[in-house]
């Protein structure tokens, strides 16, 4: 019986996932009719050529990397709960979005100093995302360093924590010796965006997401053991180290990825997790992964579509929107349950 109910929510929720991708491609200052979208996809003939430039290069580029970004994030955010026990854990709790920050800002506010060495014609499209995943990687290496010579779990949060902090005060450094335009330019990063990606950054962007979906299969009966207690996971034969070790890796590599192509993207990962929890009353992570990452796409597509002001040309920061839509009813939810699932 239980089955069939979670048989139902992963029908709904994959029905509800589909509409909103369609809905969303059909969001834009440019009006386009249904008909002429599902021609584009489907290899149909489009009305207008401009049609199904915009279509296939600009607007489905985007709903995917609003697919990608939503469940990765949301994935993230649930391992991070669970690994710290704390249900205030995001993907971003290990400072790996702030080193790609870091990263970031040593490109654009630091440029004058480097000559702009990065900002070459021949990778200025790649720019960004390689000197993010540079400085994600670096914070990588050095919480996995940590973590192999702390044992206590609680112990890497704090030490992510003060990643963050450090980098964001050589991030503030920076700001204050750079020009207007270059801390402009940063903050824009800083809001977080989902359009600026080509199908060539979408195929290495899938790449990695996809590997790191993929690596959560290995670790959901370790997952799953942590609920009840590291001394009752140990008890079942869980290496503690390398569970932890593997955990911290996916969650590093995929919020790094996502970071470096579409920027720091706040309270997907936070809420969501608990959104999922409530939706389907299981704290199984075979149920969970699937659920957070299908809801963590469909809230992104839904924020998006919400940023994208229909009928309007203006776009406002998917970072906000995330974050006014979002919140309130994660709080409502919370408040009516009266506890939050761990």
């Amino acid at each position: 019986m239980e089955n069939k109910s979670y048989t139902k929510h992963f029908i709904f929720l994959s029905v509800l996932l589909i509409t909103l991708f369609f809905l969303n491609i059909s969001f834009g200052s440019v009006s386009i009719p249904f008909k002429d979208i599902f021609s584009s996809i489907f290899g149909g003939n489009v009305a207008k050529d401009s049609w199904e430039t915009i279509i296939i290069n600009f607007r489905i580029p985007k709903a995917i990397t609003a697919i990608l970004v939503g469940s990765g994030l949301s994935i993230c955010g649930l391992l991070m709960q669970t690994l710290f026990k704390n249900p205030l854990a995001g993907p971003f709790v290990l400072g790996i979005s702030s080193g790609a920050s870091l990263g970031v800002a040593l490109l654009i506010l630091g440029s004058s100093i480097f000559g702009g060495f990065f900002l070459t014609d021949t990778l200025s499209n790649w720019s960004l995302p390689i000197a993010a995943s540079l400085g994600s990687f670096l914070v990588l290496l050095a919480v996995i360093i940590a973590a192999n010579k702390v044992r206590n779990t609680m112990s890497i949060l704090i030490i992510g924590l003060m990643f963050g902090s450090l980098t964001a005060s050589i991030i503030s450094v920076l700001a204050y010796f750079s020009e207007a335009a270059q801390i402009q330019q940063y903050l824009f990063w800083s809001f977080g965006s989902l359009g600026n990606l080509s199908w060539n950054e979408i195929s290495v962007f899938a790449i990695i997401y996809t590997f790191g979906i993929l690596s959560t299969i290995a670790v959901i009966k370790p997952l799953n053991s942590l609920l009840l207690g590291e001394n009752y996971a140990k008890s079942l034969g869980i290496n503690i180290k390398k569970s932890r070790n593997v955990i911290l890796l996916i969650t590093s590599v995929l919020t790094g990825v996502i970071t470096a192509f579409s920027g720091p993207i706040a309270f997907v990962g936070l809420a969501v997790p608990h959104i999922a929890k409530m939706l389907f009353f299981s704290s199984n992570h075979k149920i969970l992964i699937p659920a957070v990452a299908i809801i963590g796409a469909i809230v992104l597509l839904i924020c998006d579509g919400i940023a994208q002001l229909p009928t309007s040309e203006f776009t406002l920061p998917i970072n906000a929107i995330t974050s006014l839509f979002g919140a309130p009813i994660v709080i409502w939810l919370l408040v009516r349950k009266k506890r939050i699932f761990v």
